[in-house]
This record gives C-alpha cells, sequence and structure tokens, in this order.
C-alpha cells in the first residue's frame, strides 16, 4: 500500500467516525502519522482528499455488495444476494466503516452545508436506485416477480429498507435489528417470487 492509499483509509475510517465537517486536518496528520507539508504533498486540499475517500469508499462498497452479482443465475436471485451481502459483508465490516455506513454519515452532515459535496454522494444513491429497478425489471420480464407490483414500488422498499437498516445499525450495532429489517424485505422479495411462480 501506497502512503497516499494509507492516508486516504485512514481518512475513510476518521470520515466514517465523526464525519468530514468534524474531522479536521489536524486529525488527519495525526492518525496518518504525516506532516502538514507531506499531506499537501499527496493532495490540494481537505476537499480533494474527500474525493479520493469517496473513491475509495465506492470501491469497497461495490467489492463488498456486489460480491457474486454475475454468477447469480437470476435477477431475483442477484436482488437477494445484493440484500445478504450488504447486510453481512458492508454493513458489519468495522474494519473499514467503524462508524457505520460513511455514505449515510456524509449525505446527512453535508446536506446543507457543503451542497455540492452531498450531490455527490446523492449521485450514488441515484446510481444504486437505478441498478436494482433495473434488476426488478429483468426479474420481471423473465417471470421471477408478478408484473401486480410496479418495479419503481418494489425498488423503493427494498432501497428504503437498505437505507432504513443502515442508519439503524449505525445507531444501534444491533444485529438482531439488522436481520430483522433486511429479513423483512428479503420475505416480501421471495413471497413476490412464491406468487408469480404459483400462477
Amino acid at each position: 500500500m501506497t502512503r497516499k492509499e494509507e492516508i486516504v483509509l485512514n481518512s475513510l475510517k476518521l470520515f466514517s467516525l465523526k464525519g468530514y465537517l468534524n474531522t479536521s486536518l489536524e486529525d488527519i496528520l495525526q492518525n496518518s502519522r504525516i506532516s502538514k507539508g507531506g499531506f499537501y504533498n499527496y493532495f490540494r486540499s481537505k476537499e480533494d482528499l474527500f474525493h479520493a475517500v469517496l473513491g475509495r469508499a465506492r470501491k469497497i462498497w461495490q467489492e463488498k455488495n456486489l460480491s457474486g452479482w454475475d454468477r447469480s443465475p437470476t435477477a431475483l436471485g442477484r436482488i437477494l444476494l445484493l440484500l445478504k451481502n450488504y447486510r453481512d459483508r458492508y454493513l458489519q465490516d468495522s474494519v473499514n466503516f467503524p462508524g457505520g455506513c460513511i455514505f449515510i454519515t456524509l449525505s446527512v452532515e453535508l446536506d446543507d452545508l457543503r451542497p455540492h459535496l452531498a450531490k455527490e454522494i446523492d449521485e450514488g444513491f441515484k446510481r444504486l436506485k437505478a441498478r436494482i429497478r433495473r434488476t426488478i425489471r429483468e426479474a420481471q420480464k423473465a417471470g421471477e416477480i408478478g408484473s401486480g407490483v410496479s418495479a419503481e414500488t418494489i425498488t423503493e422498499l427494498v432501497f428504503s429498507a437498505m437505507i432504513g437498516a443502515s442508519v439503524r445499525y449505525g445507531i444501534d450495532k444491533s444485529k438482531a435489528d439488522l436481520n430483522r429489517t433486511i429479513g423483512a424485505i428479503i420475505r416480501y422479495l421471495q413471497e413476490l417470487a412464491r406468487k408469480a411462480g404459483s400462477k
């Protein structure tokens, strides 16, 4: 790992715990054991570091949540896999995200105070919803889920469950609550599939 990558990973953990605005440059310097001059050898500003951290966080998100995605034989299977990965591999990753989902933390914190940065995080949420919607439509087209409920409605339910689970787990770190929240949406999707199969 390069020195720059080390600073990015250390800062990712700090931002997850404290947020972007509450993490001072001094926190970053101390945590990475680097001088201010050394920091500026790698980054033009704290905001430049933010972009590097966001890029790294997105890469980790994809590695954790999309693991096995391409190997799933069905569209519904991909959505169920996403939910299970999100619960087991991503939200419980206390090594990279000791304070919980960094995207939720930063989105809430930056919305009013740094809207241009919050907008970049919101783009990630939009891409996730688009992926879910596209996959749900594939499942409906393949007859894995009936068309009685719109893909848009199912997408909103799945996305909202994921965000809600993230917020709750970030607060109480209760695996039981996390399992209940994600389990409920998994059972809902399985019930939709069961109904489609019984027709």
